[in-house]
């Protein structure tokens, strides 16, 4: 420090200068310096979205999730690390993966694998839906809705088909399907019968899943 100040005061005008060009040079880099409130991460992170209408979550997560992530360690390369969140007839596997990965390599190899345990699957299982984001992407639009006298099917329906389309030409990341709406929650039903009895939607068929362990 005593040194600094030696040298200043043998050459004060070369700290002038110094001076002058951080008085110049300063308010033009914060002008120029982009700002984002939600700044840019570089984390690739691949959501797995899997899709069975009518299973419990505890169902989905034994039966769809767990397979879908012991393949995924075993096929796709630099993974970071997996979340997995199960509701009724939904699965959501959120795959992050290490700063700089392949995520063109990485979609391949889920959307392969993904495939390829269809048949792993309970009956009649779709592919799944998969989605590209990165760490820093948040929700900046949550939007409710409510109706009097509407069911929680119906409005899932109107936000899917009247609300979600006109949406999808702002310029923003993709929009997600409506969550939470109601799915039917019967497990083992072989008769219409026993579906109306268990409250079922009308709409929705008998279905009977295979027993596995």
């Amino acid at each position: 420090m005593i040194a600094l100040v030696r040298i200043a005061l043998r050459r004060p005008y070369t700290f002038v200068v110094l001076a002058l060009v951080i008085l110049i040079i300063g308010p033009l880099a914060a002008l120029r310096t982009p700002v984002d409130i939600f700044p840019d991460i570089r984390i690739p992170v691949v959501a797995i979205v899997w899709q069975y209408t009518g299973l419990m979550p505890e169902q989905m997560a034994g039966r769809i999730t767990t397979q879908s992530q012991r393949a995924l360690t075993t096929t796709v390369n630099d993974i970071e690390h997996i979340e997995a969140t199960s509701y009724n007839g939904l699965g959501i596997i959120k795959v992050f993966f290490q700063p700089g990965a392949d995520i063109r390599l990485a979609n391949a190899q889920i959307t392969a694998i993904s495939q390829t345990q269809l048949k792993q699957m309970p009956p009649s299982t779709t592919p799944p839906l998969i989605l590209n984001y990165n760490a820093s992407t948040v929700p900046i639009i949550q939007l409710a809705l409510s109706g009097s006298g509407l069911s929680e099917q119906t409005l899932a329906d109107l936000g899917l088909t009247t609300v979600r389309t006109p949406l999808v030409t702002v310029p923003a990341p993709p929009f997600p399907c409506p969550m939470a709406a109601s799915c039917g929650r019967c497990r083992s039903i072989s008769t219409r019968k026993r579906c109306r009895r268990a409250g079922c939607p009308a709409r929705m068929s008998p279905m009977r899943l295979p027993r596995r362990t």
